[in-house]
């Protein structure tokens, strides 16, 4: 895991994680560079911001829920997003993120060109505000620690229509010991 690229792959907060930014959440690494660090977008915490009220253009791909994704404490007034691209073809105004052959069809949008552009490109679309980041070989210390579960993800962990869900649907499909800390309760002292 040293050597290799974490794009594409999925971090899933353990239950040790005590940081409220990233507790029970399923990141998405888009980019993990040796030397220039990682950065990644949290899948499963929306806002209550409608797409609409801070990015108009765009509202007609959007998939649901319509709103801003918190996508991490870093950088929460600039906005990413990635979508699904159809097909073969690479949509103008999308980049894959590579790494993982399963997750080569999601991508990062270049959210100044003209939607219309990807409109009959992609089929999921999904807008984040901030990111996770983390400084060189930051991630992999936090890995070894126990922090993170690093998994394979599938495409539509991106875009899915009950993002609450997430960070249990992934651990149990998983399955073995995996599975039995998707029951793990919010607060195990009252279990």
């Amino acid at each position: 895991m040293e050597d290799e690229s974490l794009s594409g792959r999925l971090l899933a907060a353990t239950p040790l994680l005590g940081d409220p930014n990233f507790r029970r959440t399923v990141i998405l690494i888009v980019e993990d560079d040796p030397e220039e660090g990682t950065l990644g977008v949290v899948l499963n915490r929306p806002t209550e911001v409608p797409l609409g009220q801070v990015l108009e253009a765009w509202t007609e791909l959007v998939t649901g829920p319509p709103v801003v994704f918190r996508g991490g404490p870093v950088s929460p007034n600039s906005a990413l997003a990635l979508a699904l691209a159809r097909g073969e073809d690479e949509p103008l105004g999308w980049r894959s993120l590579a790494g993982s052959p399963l997750m080569a069809r999601v991508g990062l949008v270049d959210l100044e060109a003209p939607p219309e552009l990807l409109a009959e490109g992609i089929s999921s679309f999904r807008v984040f505000a901030g990111y996770a980041g983390w400084g060189a070989g930051q991630l992999r210390a936090e890995i070894d620690e126990g922090a993170w579960y690093v998994l394979a993800g599938e495409p539509a962990d991106a875009f899915i229509a009950e993002p609450e869900r997430l960070w249990p649907a992934v651990l149990r499909r998983q399955g073995g010991d995996l599975a039995l800390v998707a029951t793990y309760p919010d607060d195990p002292v009252l279990n």
